[in-house]
């Protein structure tokens, strides 16, 4: 079945089904930890239980997060070795150490400190279970850091020189700081922030509808609705200033996703098209003429070079084109449905049925954007590994098709059972919340010793 299928379109296609999966998880654990923080430090303003009420329901959610995410994290590296040896061998100086910096700075600090989140809640102080908390949420921005370092240095590399064939680093803060990296980690953050705002609206919404009507449930709903309508609009100006630094180091990309094939003065903007390889044009375009200059140069004739500037180094045309759009369509849908539900709320204390439902049908609406977003980013590198240094082709193995593919089938079908599994049990957690009334019990509690001769507290 796989036999005549190019082994390192397989090996990109495994990886591809690897990182989406991975990312997904990393994505909530991220913000999803300062809101708990948030909860936590609310609670100890106001001695409200509600909002400790609302932090055990969304810690149980994190803690299921947080494993998902670094068991797809252990399989993805595994392939570095399997289908990339290329890639290390050729960047190992520069990717492993930063990679190492991750484990040791980062994991190990939110690992640790989780445990104190879910089983210290009633054995240590509250300062100590909130301090805890904070580490945690620091923990999983550190290691956001450290991989976006690397991920953006293979797009716009620097502080290296090439010595035989390998890379060595000649200023290790060129590496982490390279030209891209503010713009992306920004995005990336606020991306995660958008994700879990939704995640948090839309479950608190789906309880709401369910006449739970607790005050933890209000107090999620408040804190997505409020939380995605001030991120969005920062999103937008974030990806804005993105888009203009892609523009100098990446003009290939930006040509890809504008659907722009020839170079030309006052590009127009395409709002919709079928991007024709053959006939290196867009069918069926519609498109608002001169507006692609206007806000990638803020020049009206400003020179955006097209395809045509590329022939031999450009990403394919039309993943990037409608991944694009995808991500753009979704970020507006996100900036309407925020306000409305900002205002709703504001106005009325509570929302309506139709505003609860399309939360709920929004729940997982970050999950769309984001991996729209990274096939922008990682296809639009292509065909470089590296940019400019490492070609895909040049990185792969010499493992067969047949052996790709199947494992690829593999990891598609476990995949696909482990996202229906962890959505499900998203879902059983807050149906359990709101049957039980009083979510306030602890996370997990173990029963206490009995010393011979000594009375049983009256807990």
């Amino acid at each position: 079945m796989f036999a005549s299928v190019d082994p390192v379109i397989l090996a990109r296609i495994q990886f591809a089904a690897n990182i989406t999966f991975h990312i997904l998880f990393p994505t909530i654990s991220i913000s999803l930890a300062w809101v708990l923080l948030f909860f936590k430090l609310r609670y100890n303003k106001t001695g409200d239980e509600s909002w400790m009420n609302a932090y055990r329901v969304w810690v149980k959610i994190f803690a299921l997060t947080f494993a998902l995410g670094v068991v797809s994290g252990i399989t993805m590296s595994f392939q570095f070795g399997t289908n990339w040896p290329g890639y290390m061998e050729t960047v190992g100086n520069i990717a492993g150490p930063l990679l190492a910096y991750e484990v040791l700075t980062a994991f190990f600090l939110e690992a640790t400190f989780l445990g104190i989140m879910l089983f210290g809640m009633r054995r240590v102080s509250n300062r100590v279970h909130t301090i805890a908390t904070l580490l945690v949420a620091g923990g999983t921005t550190l290691s956001a850091f450290w991989i976006l370092a690397l991920n953006s240095w293979m797009q716009t590399p620097a502080g290296f020189e090439m010595i035989d064939g390998r890379a060595h680093v000649t200023s290790w803060l060129e590496v982490i700081f390279n030209p891209s990296f503010p713009y992306r980690l920004v995005h990336m953050l606020l991306a995660s922030g958008l994700t879990v705002a939704f995640l948090v609206a839309g479950i608190s919404a789906w309880r709401w509808l369910r006449n739970d009507r607790s005050r933890d449930v209000m107090h999620g709903l408040r804190t997505g609705v409020t939380l995605a309508a001030i991120l969005i609009p920062l999103q937008i100006v974030a990806g804005d200033l993105h888009g203009l630094n892609t523009l100098h180091h990446q003009p290939a990309k930006i040509a890809a996703m504008e659907g722009i094939w020839k170079t030309e003065k006052g590009a127009p903007a395409v709002l919709f098209g079928l991007p024709n390889a053959r006939t290196q044009s867009n069918d069926f375009e519609i498109a608002i003429p001169k507006l692609a200059s206007i806000y990638l140069t803020h020049k009206v004739d400003g020179e955006i070079l097209g395809i045509d500037a590329f022939p031999d180094r450009h990403p394919p045309v039309a993943p990037l084109f409608f991944a694009f759009r995808i991500m753009v369509g979704v970020g507006l849908l996100m900036l309407a449905v925020s306000w409305l539900g900002a205002w709703q709320l504001r106005r009325n204390g509570a929302p309506s049925k139709w505003l609860a439902r399309v939360l709920v049908a929004m729940t997982f609406s970050g999950w769309i954007a984001l991996v729209a977003g990274w096939y922008v980013t990682e296809i639009g590198r292509q065909p470089y590994l590296v940019y400019g240094v490492l070609t895909t082709a040049q990185a792969a193995s010499k493992v067969p098709a047949t052996m790709i593919g199947s494992t690829l089938a593999m990891y598609l079908s476990l995949y696909l059972l482990l996202i229906v599994a962890y959505i499900s049990v998203v879902f059983h957690l807050a149906r359990k919340a709101g049957k039980n009334g009083d979510p306030s019990a602890p996370v997990i509690e173990t029963p206490q010793p009995v010393i011979p001769g000594q009375p049983r507290s009256a807990s």
